[in-house]
């Protein structure tokens, strides 16, 4: 099972829309959970300028089957020209919790 689930992260710069972000995927049930990191610094090259800037980590466990759906979303959903988008395979863990972010990021059927 924990082939099957990811954490797939991105990064913004405003603490509000980092929440907007998080809650929304859970919300729509692309992920089970999201976890938003303390704001921290980052400093990245972008059109030649290098830039720092205050921004916030949000990290969603979710499954492979719903990733490209979140990826999607969250794409559609961000404010930056191109938004940081990463993912990491869960190679291990508790089944009881990975078995819960399975159940909690399948859509419900109606009925």
């Amino acid at each position: 099972m924990a082939s099957d689930i990811v954490i797939a992260q991105t990064t913004i710069d405003d603490e509000d829309r980092a929440k907007s972000l998080a809650r929304g995927a859970v919300e729509n049930r692309l992920a089970a959970c999201a976890h938003i990191d303390q704001a921290f610094t980052a400093v990245y090259r972008w059109k030649n300028a290098i830039e720092t800037a205050r921004e916030w980590r949000i990290s969603y466990k979710t499954t492979t089957a719903r990733l490209p759906e979140l990826q999607t979303w969250v794409s559609k959903e961000h404010s930056y020209e191109v938004p940081e988008w990463i993912t990491l395979p869960v190679t291990g863990g508790s089944e009881a919790y990975l078995a819960w972010v399975v159940e909690e990021s399948t859509p419900q059927t109606a009925g």
